[in-house]
């Protein structure tokens, strides 16, 4: 896992016309699965499956995610709820970037307290 900067992969995903931004989900993914220490779906078959369902897998890992990173927080004695349902409909509002972003942020406060 490695801390990101979330500013610099947003600027990098627009700079690039969402290229860097795949890229970014791909390792997204792949945190979320060492996190969890479950076996997930690896990080560049949710980038495939999300392009070829044209983004429905995408919001549905979002989902996914947020539940997942829920549970981490939980076990740690941080409260969060509903933070899949918060993905899903900042993915559909946003294309992803936000949520992408706040999944990161999340991924960071964990590295840091790792």
């Amino acid at each position: 896992m490695q801390k990101r900067n979330i500013a610099l992969c947003i600027i990098l995903s627009i700079i690039t016309c969402g290229i860097y931004s795949m890229v970014w989900l791909v390792n997204l993914a792949d945190d979320v699965n060492y996190l969890s220490k479950k076996e997930n779906t690896s990080g560049i078959m949710v980038l495939l499956l999300s392009l070829i369902t044209c983004g429905i897998y995408g919001m549905y890992w979002s989902y996914v995610t947020g539940n997942i990173l829920d549970e981490i927080k939980k076990e740690k004695g941080i409260y969060s709820n509903n933070s899949g349902i918060l993905y899903l409909i900042l993915y559909i509002l946003t294309g992803g970037i936000v949520t992408y972003a706040i999944i990161q942020n999340d991924l960071n406060n964990q590295i840091e307290m790792m």
